[in-house]
């Protein structure tokens, strides 16, 4: 399976580099940062428009090769430009990424970065926090609850978020009962990596008022953001669309100017983030 088998290797990877930086270096550091931009605020929805957390992927599993040698500072200075509220980082090297990519993205723009890797160990954390994340992807199919839950209590105490990424309704309550306030819905399975849209609709109904909602996977059109907008989400990660993208900035507008053109025409009702109706503004 791919996940257990990038699990693991995430794992051997981390433990290459505690050798050469140990977890004391890494809390020396932190205790020298300042305290970052604060990712669950800036997901938050409210009345305004969906959010996008746009992403940084040179290559997938499953789509290949897609911007291999891609610059994190010019892509994410290019988000920036086109409207994103957050951007993630995906700095395993199953994605043609490395933890050095978060430093040089938090060199290059004042907005919360999300560090997605596969997570299992405190040090990844400090890790994260170290290099300038504001957030951390938890895999709630990757881990124990017992272990999710230490982990996003962890993540706490040094200031960052804890996304968890469900994708089926196993997962989702496992990451509810472990007390994630930001949940991330996969519509990919990673155990296939096949796309199915219809899990956002199945399992976006089970997360309870206050908690943050992100759409992860497969949103590549306008519409495709409007219909994870009716439904209710706060925010959809968006990362092959833009990374093929010649320009990333006009690409991200198109996105978010087709998405409210068409709910304006449609005049379609909207679920707001604590799936209440509400009338699109025309």
């Amino acid at each position: 399976m791919f996940l257990e088998d990038a699990i693991e290797r995430a794992r051997e990877s981390c433990r290459k580099r505690m050798v050469k930086v140990p977890s004391s270096s890494l809390e020396w550091q932190i205790e020298e940062l300042p305290a970052g931009p604060v990712f669950t605020e800036a997901l938050r929805r409210g009345d305004g428009p969906l959010r996008v957390i746009a992403e940084v992927k040179r290559r997938s599993p499953s789509a290949g090769p897609i911007r291999e040698g891609a610059l994190v500072s010019r892509l994410v200075q290019q988000y920036e430009l086109g409207g994103a509220t957050a951007v993630s980082i995906l700095t395993s090297e199953e994605f043609g990424g490395n933890i050095a990519d978060l430093g040089e993205a938090r060199c290059a723009t004042v907005l919360p970065l999300l560090r997605k890797d596969f997570i299992s160990r405190e040090y990844q954390v400090l890790e994260a926090r170290a290099y300038g994340a504001s957030a951390v992807l938890l895999i709630s199919d990757a881990l124990e609850e017992s272990r999710l839950e230490a982990l996003i209590r962890f993540a706490g105490e040094l200031g960052l978020g804890a996304l968890v990424e469900s994708h089926t309704r196993e997962s989702l309550e496992k990451a509810l009962a472990a007390g994630a306030s930001l949940a991330g819905i996969n519509i990919r399975d990673l155990g296939t990596l096949q796309v199915d849209p219809g899990t956002f609709e199945r399992l976006f109904p089970l997360v309870p008022p206050g908690v943050t909602t992100v759409c992860e996977s497969g949103v590549r059109t306008g519409g495709d953001m409007l219909r994870v907008a009716e439904r209710g989400a706060d925010a959809v990660l968006i990362g092959e669309e833009l990374m093929r993208a010649e320009n990333p900035a006009t690409r991200l507008r198109e996105l978010r100017e087709q998405s409210a053109t068409m709910a304006v025409v449609s005049g379609r009702r909207q679920r707001g983030p604590q799936g209440e109706e509400r009338e699109v503004d025309r």
